[in-house]
């Protein structure tokens, strides 16, 4: 996909405004930095920082049964949540792969709005659609909700300041109205920290996002791009599909196995998760803290010795430990634990790491 085709969100043009530097990420052009990648992570660590990822996906699945039909393909337990709750969950394959990983907002028994990856939300709806029952619709919804993040230790402070919801559980949503306009409050996020996922309407999205933005900048943060987002969730060891879940890298493989209803009488790829989980998986992913200085970046082979046990899914500096950071599937035959050493073939050089198990920072989700 070139440049020319990329697709924008609805506030575009605020970014450009803003003095953003933008990148293709999943078909999309998007706000990479502001004032720079590691003022913006700062920000969301010790203030707020508010981001536009309305490039992910959207979609509806209702009728009569609607949640129990997505409750029998999704890999998490919808019956562990209640209607006003949303859930991380997996679209896998038969054979255990992963479509896509997304967060399931259960409305009512009859109505599951969904929130998947940008790149990937067109497989996940022709995979509901394809075994959807009938009198259960499944609508793409791509452009017709923007998504907003709010995040960080003033987060709350920021939605106060306009009226909206905060008081909500982790994991809790509340439909709400700001200036008239109704918009959706979720208590989530991809950062590690206290934070908030806002859903106006695609049409509605620029106003609110300038009001964001004045009362984040009036509580000392700044409004943050990918690169932030990518060394905040890289801190915390969450996947990003295609790095470290994908249709060749398995939820178990990934420590995924929290976000799956085991106990449930079927979701999709169940039968190969199951053995997998019964024989142990051939890698694991693990986390990896630069001991000598460098930057550990996703591809690069993790050794013992000289033997390669590994892979790098996904790496950078991080700005908090002021150290790099990386993921890595490594194989489960070498018996490596936290604390352990091994060594990264940077460009090659040995850059020598220790086996961490994330989060790399402390999570102040919950």
């Amino acid at each position: 996909m070139t440049d020319t085709n990329l697709l924008q969100g609805p506030i575009h043009g605020v970014h450009v405004e803003l003095g953003a530097s933008f990148a293709p990420f999943g078909g999309w052009e998007m706000p990479v930095q502001y004032g720079g990648t590691v003022a913006e992570h700062t920000a969301v660590r010790t203030t707020v920082g508010v981001f536009d990822v309305s490039h992910l996906g959207k979609a509806t699945v209702a009728g009569p049964g609607a949640a129990e039909f997505v409750n029998s393909a999704l890999t998490n337990d919808l019956g562990r949540i209640r209607p006003g709750k949303a859930q991380y969950t997996l679209c896998c394959t038969a054979q255990g792969g992963v479509i896509d990983d997304l967060i399931a907002y259960y409305v009512s028994d009859d109505e599951v709005f969904l929130v998947p990856n940008a790149a990937n939300t067109a497989a996940v709806v022709a995979a509901l659609r394809a075994a959807a029952p009938a009198g259960v619709t499944v609508t793409e919804q791509h452009r017709e909700y923007a998504v907003f993040a709010v995040q960080g230790p003033r987060s709350a402070e920021v939605l106060a300041a306009l009226g909206l919801p905060t008081d909500m559980e982790y994991m809790a949503f509340a439909d709400a109205e700001w200036d008239g306009r109704p918009v959706r409050v979720c208590r989530t996020g991809y950062t590690g920290e206290h934070g908030y996922e806002l859903l106006p309407r695609w049409d509605d999205a620029e106003p609110l996002f300038r009001a964001l933005v004045e009362r984040v900048r009036a509580a000392g943060g700044e409004p943050a791009g990918l690169g932030a987002r990518d060394t905040l969730r890289t801190e915390m060891g969450y996947p990003l599909h295609g790095h470290e879940l994908s249709l060749d890298i398995s939820p178990v493989q990934a420590r995924c196995g929290w976000a799956i209803g085991w106990k449930k009488a079927e979701f999709w790829g169940k039968t190969a998760l199951e053995q997998e989980k019964a024989t142990g998986p051939r890698r694991i992913l693990l986390g990896l803290k630069a001991i000598d200085r460098g930057v550990l970046r996703q591809g690069q082979t993790v050794l013992r010795g000289d033997e390669p046990i590994g892979e790098t899914t996904s790496g950078t500096f991080s700005p908090t430990l002021k150290s790099g950071i990386a993921l890595a599937l490594l194989s489960t035959t070498a018996g490596l634990e936290p604390g352990d050493q091994v060594e990264v073939d940077v460009r090659g050089r040995r850059l020598r790491a220790e086996i961490v198990r994330p989060p790399f920072v402390p999570s102040h989700t919950s």
